[in-house]
């Protein structure tokens, strides 16, 4: 059963759009390529959905209902003080990572709503959260409870804020930054002990339980089901539990979950299995299913003799230090790019056909999707970018690996999030060769080719004023504009994380001034139209992108050009020698 507001406008939203005024020549804002692209003739026709009858409509309902959704979409008229409004990029907050209890309850009910509050009255405009499977259908297949999150979901409701939820199909634990530990559905974990190849698996056999391995997509080994089902089944069961929340449009993008830390990517650099940054990592497709994908492709290719990598070294190796990425190493070979490509696309189909189920489940909803991709920054800049092909993404400096991803993310009409936002190349350790600067300008300027909306979190827990700048000049590169909407700009940046540290008083004074220049010195703003961050009812994705269109997109193409600063600085080197002094002074009464 559907929720009533996707079985209403399950067509609408593919076939409302609206003309939006011409780009500037320079730089076409994502947002206006994809509004124009989405103009259409309004037809009278509703898509059916398999196993859902409908009563035939008459042409005057239906008429009168695409009247009130374009009214709806229709952006209000600005007026001179609201100009500046279109550069505004919303801020979301992570809540913490044990805001639900691993025993399915919400705990600290008053103190989280006086932090919610502190949130609203700084203007951040909503917060992100983990909706973890291994609470949910902790007990048994398809046995879901989701009362504690329909408790929160309230609460945050009542404080004013929208909602980014994570259909978060992953591990908690063993990984940086995990202060909880969250496990897999114990009936999961219950089938991995009988087949542990359900799990991820690097060359020496050590398995890795934080996500089920791609290569049981399609496998129905968990009690007759396959590890896509599991995922669909979930998503159906909160859209339909939680369809108050999505009919009142309070939650405003569902970030599907498609691996380790919620991230398309392997789980390459695992902390529990010893891994230490910058360590390179290893391939983890040891497993027999995947075993099995690569001997058929490579048999398939004409080439029965490849095997996969057994020279690329362990977690913590450099990448000279192994036969497979040191300078013209087996990653320059023909097999070696055989395999590459054979790794990376098995992550792309991965996201694609798990984008594409979340696409037909909240299909008409008033939400938009979002797939979260990692920054691998280090190695970056040394010519293998070890830590990024272990981790899934083919990426060198002939072969974009992140246009691709773009390019499915496109397909679905969702968002492409990105993370190390804050992070500055001389902040790194030199003998990591870590890039972050340049990986992210890649990586943004990739997705506003490919027309999608793109939004960014920080790595790592950060306070200062340097961290808040870099976000800022990456959330619009080319700064304000104030008779209108910038070049560039994020569709929205999330903070990591809520927590005590935040929310200290010179902390929070900071961070306060960091989503006012987020929101363009503006003050916060309820209407998303105002901002050109309307959301419709969601349509069906586009058609499946042929494999050697898909390839295409790997062809490296110049990034946008950044500024080397923002023009909404929350502060330089005089703002930051008074936050010492400030503290100075707070120890001292402390």
């Amino acid at each position: 059963m559907t929720t009533p507001i996707c079985s209403r406008l399950g067509g609408l939203g593919k076939r409302i759009r609206l003309l939006q005024p011409g780009p500037t020549p320079e730089i076409v804002p994502v947002y206006e390529v994809q509004k124009a692209r989405q103009v259409k003739e309004l037809g009278s026709r509703h898509v059916r959905r398999p196993g859902i009858r409908r009563a035939v409509r008459s042409p005057q309902a239906v008429a009168s209902e695409i009247s009130s959704t374009v009214k709806e979409m229709q952006a209000p008229v600005l007026t001179e003080d609201e100009k500046m409004l279109q550069n505004y990029v919303p801020v979301y907050v992570m809540l913490p990572l044990e805001v639900i209890t691993v025993d399915n309850v919400l705990e600290n009910r008053t103190g989280l709503e006086k932090q919610l509050k502190e949130l609203r009255t700084a203007g951040v405009d909503g917060v992100m959260l983990d909706v973890w499977w291994g609470i949910v259908e902790s007990k048994r297949p398809k046995q879901y409870d989701w009362s504690a999150y329909r408790s929160l979901f309230q609460l945050v409701q009542e404080c004013g804020l929208k909602l980014q939820a994570i259909m978060s199909f992953h591990q908690c634990g063993g990984n940086i930054g995990d202060a909880v530990n969250i496990p897999l559905p114990q009936w999961i974990l219950d089938i991995g002990e009988s087949d542990p190849d359900v799990f991820y698996t690097n060359m020496k056999g050590n398995r890795n339980k934080e996500y089920l391995t791609i290569g049981v997509d399609n496998l129905p080994l968990f009690a007759g089901r396959t590890a896509v089902e599991i995922y669909t089944d979930y998503m159906k069961s909160f859209r339909d539990n939680m369809s108050d929340f999505l009919e009142a449009g309070f939650v405003i993008d569902i970030e599907v979950g498609l691996g380790p830390a919620g991230e398309l990517r392997y789980p390459s650099y695992p902390q529990n299995q010893g891994w230490a940054y910058p360590g390179i990592g290893e391939f983890q497709c040891y497993d027999k299913y995947l075993q099995a994908e690569f001997k058929e492709a490579a048999i398939g290719a004409g080439h029965p003799e490849w095997k996969l990598p057994d020279n690329a070294g362990e977690y913590n190796d450099t990448p000279e230090s192994t036969g497979f990425f040191r300078p013209n190493g087996t990653y320059l070979t023909e097999e070696g790019k055989f395999f590459l490509t054979w790794y990376s696309n098995k992550l792309l189909s991965h996201g694609d056909q798990i984008l594409d189920e979340a696409n037909k489940v909240f299909l008409g909803c008033k939400v938009k999707l979002a797939a979260k991709v990692s920054g691998i920054h280090w190695w970056y800049k040394d010519d293998s970018h070890a830590a990024e092909l272990t981790s899934g993404f083919y990426n060198l400096k002939d072969r974009d690996g992140y246009r691709p991803i773009a390019r499915i993310v496109s397909r679905h009409y969702a968002i492409f999030n990105f993370t190390c936002l804050e992070m500055r190349d001389s902040e790194q350790r030199a003998d990591a060769k870590s890039g972050p600067k340049e990986l992210v300008q890649q990586v943004l300027s990739g997705g506003w080719r490919e027309e999608v909306e793109v939004a960014g979190e920080n790595a790592l827990p950060r306070y200062d004023r340097a961290a808040y700048n870099q976000i800022l000049l990456n959330a619009r590169p080319n700064g304000v504009n104030r008779d209108g909407p910038p070049k560039l700009r994020m569709y929205g940046v999330t903070y990591l994380r809520l927590s005590d540290d935040l929310l200290d008083w010179n902390n929070f004074r900071i961070f306060k001034t960091y989503v006012k220049k987020m929101h363009a010195d503006q003050d916060f703003c309820p209407d998303p139209r105002k901002y050109n961050n309307y959301v419709g009812p969601l349509e069906r994705s586009k058609p499946k992108i042929p494999i050697e269109d898909l390839l295409k997109a790997t062809e490296p193409m110049e990034p946008f050009p950044f500024d080397e600063e923002t023009d909404m600085s929350v502060g330089g080197e005089i703002a930051i020698l008074l936050d010492n002094l400030i503290d100075k002074i707070t120890s001292i009464f402390k």
